[in-house]
């Protein structure tokens, strides 16, 4: 397996798991990841958040960690990744207001290379006019974001991920490890025993 480059899109209240997990699991199976935050610079921190679900209309939050990004927002080249990694939480509600980060998802989905968004992701890829036609799972508040830029919004269990093609999407944290197996497959990734 060759190792790929991903590039993995945060920003401050970015939900704690689903960015603390996949970043840390596709390293661990060898990929190199690149974590950054608009305005912000390797060795620069963001603030996480732990949504969780206690039996509210809605997830609850707490503060989970500091997360430390390991690469410069500014000096990112789309064209140098193999592929993306959109975690949720609350950071995609104003990264999609960035100009920059809309021209990296369009990147991306433009040249059919594998994206993974989670949660509250889904919201990137409708800002970036990337759903229309697609399917695609989110957390189920984001459906009608979904379903406003074209999209299909496919309600699953929190547990389960879905794929079409190059895009891996999941409603929330408890799909780690069906969104992250799939996104290995698509990636191209094999463990071997």
């Amino acid at each position: 397996m060759a190792a790929k480059k991903i590039l993995m899109l945060t920003g401050d209240f970015t939900e704690d798991y689903e960015t603390m997990v996949p970043f840390q699991a596709l390293l661990m199976v060898g990929h190199e990841v690149r974590a950054v935050c608009p305005g912000k610079k390797a060795g620069e921190q963001v603030r996480t958040a732990v949504h969780d679900f206690e039996g509210d209309q809605t997830y609850s939050e707490k503060p989970g960690h500091n997360f430390t990004l390991n690469a410069d927002f500014a000096a990112v080249q789309a064209a140098d990744y193999d592929a993306l990694v959109i975690p949720g939480g609350r950071a995609p509600e104003y990264l999609r207001l960035n100009p920059a980060v809309i021209a990296i998802v369009q990147h991306f989905a433009n040249a059919g290379k594998p994206i993974a968004a989670i949660c509250h992701g889904a919201q990137l890829l409708a800002a970036a006019g990337v759903l229309g036609g697609r399917t695609c799972s989110a957390y189920p508040a984001c459906a009608p974001e979904v379903r406003a830029a074209g999209g299909t919004y496919v309600e699953i269990p929190v547990d389960h991920a879905h794929a079409e093609g190059n895009l891996v999407t999941a409603p929330a944290w408890p799909a780690h490890p069906a969104w992250l197996a799939r996104f290995l497959q698509v990636l191209g990734t094999r463990i071997d025993p």
